[in-house]
């Protein structure tokens, strides 16, 4: 756990990452805030998203991310922006939706904190989240099939390990 320099508590940062971050990144992250604010962990636990490249820095999700959660009655309201080098410092975990984004993301960290990187399926039995963005609405649902389950997981785990 880090410390929320703004409200002195403590809380577990996650960053959900993907390639662009305007797909499943975004998707995540909008179930991972619904999720936190339904277990009433709002000030427990703080959610972000970014991408390996920069092509959609500083744009809106996808249509269809933001279609798909609203589908689930989530809104979300974020822009896209690159994974930085002091996100590394800053989250306790960084969950990559591929395993290509995952290699990246690995070999950009610093050895000490390797082990804060994680497949986001990793929970529920590992494996990649596509990417839907060249697809049709049907992978954007599957998606959220997918990243609703390991979101669930995914806290589980930080309650199961904050239990003494």
């Amino acid at each position: 756990m880090t410390l929320d320099e703004e409200h002195g508590v403590n809380k577990t940062r996650i960053l959900v990452v993907c390639l662009g971050n305007i797909c499943r990144s975004p998707m995540a992250e909008g179930i991972f805030l619904d999720r936190v604010r339904r277990r009433g962990w709002s000030d427990r636990v703080a959610i972000d998203s970014a991408g390996t490249a920069a092509y959609h820095a500083g744009e809106p999700p996808d249509p269809r991310t933001l279609a798909e959660l609203g589908r689930h009655g989530i809104a979300l309201d974020c822009r896209a922006r690159q994974v930085q080098d002091d996100d590394f410092e800053r989250f306790d975990w960084i969950l990559a939706m591929d395993s290509s984004n995952f290699d990246r993301l690995r070999q950009r960290c610093p050895a000490e904190r390797r082990d804060r990187v994680a497949m986001m399926l990793e929970p529920v039995g590992g494996g990649d989240v596509a990417d839907p963005y060249y697809g049709g609405l049907d992978g954007f649902a599957r998606n959220f099939q997918q990243l609703d389950r390991a979101v669930d997981a995914w806290l589980d785990r930080i309650q199961a390990s904050a239990t003494p």
